[in-house]
């Protein structure tokens, strides 16, 4: 991170509010980590063991990987400020949004046909 003591220090403003974002993005990774351990402790016959686990395992999976994107992300930001360039854009937000929508919909089919 030699970056940190490079280009022109952005305003705490700036600092402050990539920081919160990186916050946010975190938040995210705790709610799918939550949401991974609430299925599997509270509704583990849910859709039977094995679908049940894969479900959660997955969502663990996609928190660890929003979590270390959160990372990236806020260091990509505090560069293009420091440097005074375009901040990057992300295209992440579609993905997250597309596995919530996947998820969701395995979710309720299980629900539907599991009663």
């Amino acid at each position: 991170m030699k970056w940190i003591h490079e280009g022109e220090s952005p305003d705490y403003r700036f600092s402050l509010a990539n920081e919160r974002t990186f916050l946010a993005w975190i938040r995210t990774a705790l709610a799918f980590l939550a949401a991974a351990i609430g299925l599997d402790q509270l509704a583990p016959h849910l859709a039977g063991p094995a679908a049940g686990e894969i479900i959660s395992l997955t969502l663990c999976i996609f928190a660890a990987v929003v979590a270390l994107y959160a990372y990236m992300r806020w260091a990509a930001n505090e560069k293009a400020m420091r440097y005074k360039t375009d901040l990057p854009y992300t295209g992440f937000l579609r993905v997250i949004s597309l596995f919530m929508v996947i998820t969701a919909v395995v979710i309720m089919l299980f629900i539907t046909y599991a009663g």
